[in-house]
């Protein structure tokens, strides 16, 4: 098993990892709209903070060696599925032709008042 580490996505704010890898797949933590820089988060629309949780997932993959192509599945959080179709749209542009399966749940509440929260699992 081996950790994946990055300053180029968010650090973590609890007792977990980034990334891990187990064999030949990466699994992320679910990734919130922070900055990693700052580590502040990302308000606005449902659309800015998916943007940001997305290249933080971007983030990851790379430094796994990895890319959007070879994600098998991805679980999505959502605070309220008024704004599915919001976040679809964004989530379609930015993986292009990649159509890994997918969950998408609402749940009562998100680490730091997020809206949206994303995790995935990936071949490296």
């Amino acid at each position: 098993m081996k950790t994946i580490a990055t300053p180029h996505a968010p650090a973590a704010i609890g007792p977990y990892s980034q990334a891990k890898v187990v064999g030949n797949l990466l699994f992320t933590a679910g990734q919130i709209p922070l900055v990693p820089e700052t580590m502040e988060m990302v308000t606005g629309p449902i659309e800015t903070q998916t943007q940001r949780v997305l290249a933080n997932l971007d983030a990851l993959l790379k430094e796994a060696g990895t890319a959007w192509d070879r994600v098998a599945k991805t679980t999505v959080f959502l605070t309220d599925l008024a704004d599915f179709a919001a976040f679809n749209a964004v989530y379609e542009k930015h993986l292009g032709d990649a159509k890994p399966a997918r969950s998408t749940v609402q749940v009562a509440a998100l680490p730091r008042g997020a809206k949206v929260e994303i995790e995935l699992v990936a071949e490296v």
